[in-house]
């Protein structure tokens, strides 16, 4: 059942099922906590699980006009629920959100899982994203909504080292549904994030982190992996065979076994 806490200048959107250890799902840009699906049903026979959709994602606010911050919208949840401290698992834009709150926020992070990470000050170069990047652009400036959509799916779900239809049909189709309510419901939201530049300072992540990647995924979301397992004070890298960025849809069995072994190390 759908919930709703109040955080500034909006609400965000929530599912809570289960007792036990604190786990916080955050999905990746554009979809929404349906992506985690499997892994809330799993977790919740042993975890205290959590899962919401992002500022300007799925059933959450729209960005409020002027300056937020992803991680104050998170602090906010987790006030609002009697959270002190968690285990993180996001996945993208999921990292990317998980890495800037430790780095505000560590005393209230026991643990991150960070699947196909971004983070925050990141800069691409790979030139098949680049090429994505700029077809987004140009589907957004000519308001081409269908242009945008397959351009995200070529970028984020596809990567560059497969053909629309060496994906999963279903992986496809979902992730699809997914941004196309995300889009049509927030479009032409105007706010601005506001993140940590978290660039360089993996040095203060103090806790345990595991880090998973799929082998298919772009050279900078590789790049930034390794960056973190080499950075970070105590992190370790798995890669997924045949998964491209959305590793958990992509490979569940095999994210699924991940997601098992960093509960256990970090239990």
């Amino acid at each position: 059942m759908t919930s709703r806490a109040r955080v500034r200048q909006g609400e965000l959107a929530y599912e809570r099922a289960g007792s036990g250890r604190p786990v916080v799902l955050l999905h990746a840009g554009v979809l929404d906590r349906s992506q985690w699906d499997v892994e809330f049903a799993v977790l919740a026979g042993g975890h205290d699980v959590v899962r919401l959709d992002a500022r300007s994602h799925g059933e959450s606010s729209t960005r409020p006009a002027g300056e937020f911050t992803s991680t104050e919208d998170l602090a906010g949840l987790l006030d609002h629920l009697g959270l002190d401290r968690v285990t993180l698992v996001g996945l993208s834009l999921g990292a990317r959100t998980a890495i800037d709150f430790a780095l505000r926020a560590q005393e209230r992070v026991a643990a991150m899982l960070l699947v196909g990470p971004g983070y925050s000050g990141m800069e691409f170069s790979d030139p098949y994203v680049l090429a994505c990047l700029a077809e987004i652009d140009r589907a957004v400036a000519a308001r081409d909504a269908g242009a945008l959509l397959e351009a995200l799916l070529r970028v984020w779900v596809d990567g560059p080292h497969r053909a629309p239809e060496q994906v999963g049909v279903e992986v496809r189709a979902r992730c699809a549904a997914m941004a196309r309510g995300t889009l049509l419901r927030h479009a032409g939201s105007a706010g601005t994030v506001v993140e940590v530049g978290a660039g360089g300072r993996f040095g203060e992540l103090a806790m345990p982190v595991d880090v998973v990647v799929g082998d298919l995924d772009s050279t900078d979301i590789l790049r930034a992996a390794e960056r973190l397992r080499g950075e970070a004070a105590d992190a370790r890298l798995v890669t997924v065979p045949g998964a491209g960025h959305m590793v958990n849809l992509d490979r569940p069995e095999a994210f699924g076994a991940a997601l098992e072994s960093f509960l256990a190390r970090t239990a």
